[in-house]
């Protein structure tokens, strides 16, 4: 029996995959910006700053967008944009059914067990969509998510201050 308490934890599982792509292509988006402004080899406190607040304050479309300019740029080692694209493309398009249309585009279906489960194949498809961008990012970037041997490592169990 598929309850409202599964399609809210799938909810909250691919609401997590889309947090986590957009940190990981903030995060090149801003050692790309940095090795273009020196900012590796240069203390520079206030540029880098005003890189970081405004990456912070990007939506993952305008994260995407802004990486596109750097084709055959700065990207970090291993990023080549034009392979993670169609994947980019698509996890865009289920982020934002995600959060901006999936309740209204199921309604009132969270009232039976029928509507839930497909409810749930939804969230299934968009998290999936999501988790193969993030998995394309990280490969590229050195780090298989599916080599058994990352499923073993030691995972941090205390919060760190922000």
């Amino acid at each position: 029996m598929t309850t409202l308490n599964d399609v809210y934890w799938k909810f909250g599982f691919a609401s997590e995959a889309a947090q986590l792509l957009e940190t990981e292509l903030g995060t090149a988006l801003l050692l790309a910006e940095a090795v273009e402004k020196n900012l590796l080899a240069k203390r520079d406190p206030k540029t880098a700053a005003e890189v970081y607040q405004r990456i912070d304050r990007m939506t993952l479309g305008q994260i995407i967008s802004a990486l596109k300019k750097w084709k055959g740029g700065a990207l970090p080692p291993g990023i080549d944009f034009t392979v993670i694209e169609p994947l980019l493309a698509a996890a865009l398009d289920a982020r934002n059914q995600l959060q901006h249309s999936f309740y209204r585009r199921h309604n009132f279906r969270r009232n039976s067990e029928e509507g839930r489960e497909l409810m749930l194949a939804d969230l299934e498809s968009i998290h999936e969509a999501i988790l193969d961008a993030y998995k394309a990012v990280l490969l590229l970037s050195g780090t298989d998510l599916d080599d058994p041997a990352m499923q073993n490592l030691p995972t941090p169990t205390k919060h760190l201050p922000i």
